[in-house]
């Protein structure tokens, strides 16, 4: 049996989600608008908690399709909330619809992936954490990130639940030194390259704001 990070537990879940997901960069635009979103959810709840009910999420906001979310109405707010297979909180509702529409504003600019991924300088940052004690809560970059996406019109986007998102998303590798994913992740990373171009002005201006705040 593979060793994995001391922080899972033994829900086949969750133990799926920490093998095949958590930690794996995800560049597309959507599916990191989505991620946000659950991640926002989470906020004063346990992530399995979430990840259990995200199917009944993607039915609930379409597929997390930021267009037609955007047009809900204040009635389809009401029947979300009649909704057992989410978590019926309005305030978190009401958020994935205003953020649905601050991606589609933001994304008249650039890509939601180009924005979020210049945070960390378009590749991924590798840890090295031996243990879950070590891991932090937060980061420069999340800070970063959560002061950022506030100006655009985030919700539920502070520097705790940013840095659980960008370590779900694979921008950060905190997978603990001895778990298996750790060095697959890691190596993987080596061999892919990959970043995002970094020559948005506006972005630019987002940061140097940010490092005056």
């Amino acid at each position: 049996m593979p060793h994995r990070c001391d922080w899972h537990t033994d829900d086949p879940v969750y133990i799926d989600y920490h093998d095949r997901e958590w930690g794996r960069p995800v560049y597309d635009s959507k599916k990191l608008f989505e991620m946000l979103c659950l991640e926002g959810m989470q906020a004063g709840l346990s992530w399995i908690t979430i990840l259990k009910r995200r199917e009944a999420y993607r039915r609930a906001f379409a597929g997390f399709d930021p267009e037609i979310i955007s047009e809900f109405t204040e009635d389809q707010v009401g029947a979300l909330m009649q909704n057992s297979g989410i978590i019926r909180n309005r305030r978190k509702i009401r958020s994935i619809i205003q953020n649905a529409r601050s991606f589609l504003e933001l994304e008249k600019e650039q890509s939601f992936s180009t924005y979020l991924w210049r945070i960390v300088g378009g590749q991924p940052i590798t840890h090295c954490y031996h243990s879950a004690s070590e891991i932090p809560s937060s980061s420069v970059e999340s800070r970063m990130m959560s002061r950022n996406l506030k100006k655009r019109g985030f919700s539920f986007v502070g520097e705790t639940i940013c840095y659980a998102f960008m370590q779900a998303v694979g921008m950060v590798n905190d997978h603990e030194t001895t778990c298996f994913c750790y060095a697959q992740i890691r190596d993987q990373n080596r061999l892919d390259h990959r970043s995002v171009k970094l020559t948005d002005s506006r972005y630019k201006q987002d940061e140097k704001n940010s490092d005056h705040n």
